[in-house]
């Protein structure tokens, strides 16, 4: 009889491991808290590393019929404009990695992962409808869902996001901590601005205690912004959707660059996300014990200046599917090697991206080495072989 599991939380990371725990042949049953299957508007840029797993997946056209593909990656000072330094996408992405670099909007991402999932047919979908704990069994263990029914299963995964209930009771840490981060958030129609600010490449802008990236979603046809400034923690920090103050943004950016400062202007309104993670991952315990596995920002939260979020949640995915498709077997065993094919590399990638956040606010001496470095170095510096490599 094939093994059971739930999956608790309908986000990129849930959708994509239901559908490839489905592939291996497990019965799953996804439960997702909200009313409906949607995602908050933003970007996400995807590096050759997770769209050769699309590619594997089959998912390709999907996502060519949805995401930009880049040319380039540009970094800029914030405060004098002058470009520092350019890492080449496209053809030269496929001739280093065999696979593009894309950005798309992570609501393009989700609606992809939830169309696959309705062509295979395989997964039970539950929407408004939450996991709220689990009991474990001799044999299996019971799922409390929010409206006080319990369903069976074999095993289950949190893919539930910063905020798991499913964490909070296995492993009984303390919440996700507030980086010291504010992320400002846009989506802008291309068509809608003037020639000279529309973008067809991803551009980072430096400066101190601050940075901004650009680049194109759905086709091009929208330019993602979005603007991190040192800040205080908004009261509720679960939320990634808040209202947001243009000037403060404005007080917190100072006197930036011509360039820069045309585009923050185009900007209509803001929202404003508070950056929260956790600290790397130091076991594989901390990904699976037993029954219970984590997955995505559940497991291993983290900050935004690799551009690897999603990126890592795809891969956990992916390892987790093709454990459970090994041939029948004990499936804690399963999940622990799930954990332990994840845990280092997702580690890794949590420390690389609070290390690129202290470099992109850098200050002083710093900033100058920093800019020195990737004007001299360029490619060599900005690429990143053994992420894209992998996983």
């Amino acid at each position: 009889m094939n093994s059971s599991i739930v999956m608790a939380g309908g986000g990129i990371g849930g959708l994509a491991a239901a559908w490839r725990c489905a592939e291996a042949g497990v019965n799953v049953r996804l439960f997702e808290r909200a009313p409906a299957f949607t995602e908050v508007g933003a970007g996400i840029q995807l590096g050759p590393n997770v769209t050769r797993m699309v590619q594997a997946w089959g998912l390709d056209a999907a996502l060519q019929a949805v995401a930009a593909y880049p040319a380039l990656l540009q970094v800029r000072q914030a405060l004098s404009g002058q470009v520092t330094g350019q890492l080449r996408w496209g053809d030269d992405a496929l001739a280093r990695y065999g696979a593009p670099y894309v950005t798309l909007h992570r609501a393009d991402l989700h609606q992809l992962l939830l169309d696959a999932l309705h062509a295979q047919g395989r997964v039970r979908l539950h929407l408004n409808q939450g996991v709220k704990g689990y009991t474990l069994e001799t044999q299996g263990l019971q799922v409390q869902l929010d409206d006080g029914a319990a369903v069976h299963a074999d095993a289950l995964v949190g893919a539930d996001g910063l905020w798991s209930r499913v964490r909070a009771q296995r492993l009984g840490d303390a919440p996700a901590r507030f980086s010291g981060h504010l992320a400002y958030r846009a989506m802008l129609v291309q068509a809608d601005l003037p020639a000279a600010l529309r973008s067809h490449q991803v551009t980072v802008w430096l400066g101190p205690q601050l940075h901004v990236v650009q680049y194109p979603v759905r086709r091009g046809e929208l330019l993602n912004v979005v603007a991190i400034v040192h800040g205080q923690a908004p009261q509720d920090l679960s939320s990634w959707d808040h209202s947001a103050n243009a000037a403060d943004l404005q007080r917190a950016l100072g006197a930036v660059c011509p360039a820069l400062q045309a585009l923050i202007d185009a900007v209509p309104a803001w929202r404003l996300w508070p950056v929260c993670d956790r600290p790397p991952l130091h076991s594989a315990a901390e990904l699976a014990q037993g029954r219970v596995a984590l997955l995505g920002d559940a497991a291993h939260p983290m900050r935004p200046y690799l551009a690897q979020g999603a990126g890592m949640a795809l891969e956990d995915a992916d390892a987790l599917g093709r454990c459970l498709a090994l041939p029948e077997g004990d499936l804690p065993a399963q999940l622990a090697q799930y954990a332990q094919m994840r845990w280092q590399r997702n580690a890794r990638v949590q420390q690389r991206a609070i290390r690129n956040g202290q470099i992109f606010h850098a200050q002083g001496l710093l900033r100058w080495g920093r800019d020195t470095a990737t004007r001299l170095l360029g490619e060599r510096l900005l690429d990143v072989p053994w992420l894209y490599n992998g996983p």
